[in-house]
């Protein structure tokens, strides 16, 4: 049977399109990222625009930034790192473990107390404050105070208002920031202290108090590549440095580092 001639150009249309589009899927790549659990709404925004501007398929996954760091030290195939912390971001390069030309401080972050959306707010935090009264027999939601950075962020500020010992008792500890914003999203614990990125991630909660930065070491999130990765990991870690990914950022709660 003869082709008509639409028929013939059509095919050949898509024959033609087949070719053409090869080397692009042929070029695109897989980036895996390891990110501290406090930037997923952001990112969850920022790498579907990357995904979609480069053709490459990004993965996140989410936990603290010390489970992260830990991972990589046991050989996981991430290929670019983001730390709550600068720590855990200089244990990995200490051990030769990340990129170090690549390494930046990528983000800040403020730290809050946070409550239920009943929860009077109350003005500056200050030493002598009756943090345990406000608990009323409940829970002071944080994430584990000796490994995860913002634990570790609000031990040392409620130390330094002298409020620790009167409240370490109370602390329910949790394995990430985002599983102690939801425990006082649900309502198991009347207050906690997270990120102001968190706080603004979740309608359920709202901010009582911030914490002056004063009180405790900078926030910084530093990012880097991991020594073994893909040579695409570049792309990523340089698009969240550009403008478009700023703007998500900041509409999240984030911060430039040092502000």
């Amino acid at each position: 049977m003869i082709l008509s001639v639409a028929r013939r150009c059509a095919i050949a249309a898509l024959v033609f399109g087949t070719i053409t589009l090869a080397p692009l899927r042929a070029g695109a790549a897989e980036i895996l990222v390891f990110a501290a659990a406090s930037l997923k709404t952001a990112l969850d925004e920022i790498a579907p625009a990357f995904e979609q501007e480069t053709g490459h398929d990004v993965k996140v996954s989410f936990a603290a930034s010390s489970v992260l760091a830990r991972q990589i030290q046991l050989g996981a195939p991430a290929d670019v790192y983001i730390s709550a912390n600068v720590n855990w971001m200089d244990v990995l390069e200490d051990e030769g473990l990340i990129q170090t030309a690549s390494r930046v401080d990528l983000l800040g972050n403020r730290l809050v107390l946070i409550g239920g959306t009943e929860q009077p707010k109350i003005g500056q935090l200050e030493p002598g404050l009756a943090l345990d009264q406000l608990l009323d027999g409940g829970y002071l939601a944080m994430a584990l105070v000796d490994a995860v950075p913002a634990g570790i962020y609000g031990k040392a500020a409620l130390q330094s208002l002298g409020l620790w010992q009167e409240v370490h008792m109370h602390v329910a500890q949790t394995d990430n920031v985002r599983a102690a914003l939801a425990l006082v999203a649900t309502g198991s614990a009347p207050l906690g202290i997270v990120y102001r990125s968190d706080a603004q991630a979740e309608d359920r909660v709202h901010v009582v108090a911030e914490f002056s930065p004063d009180l405790h070491p900078p926030i910084i999130y530093p990012a880097a590549i991991v020594t073994s990765a893909r040579p695409e990991a570049q792309a990523f870690l340089d698009h969240l440095q550009t403008k478009a990914a700023w703007v998500v950022f900041s509409k999240q709660g984030f911060a430039l580092p040092g502000s």
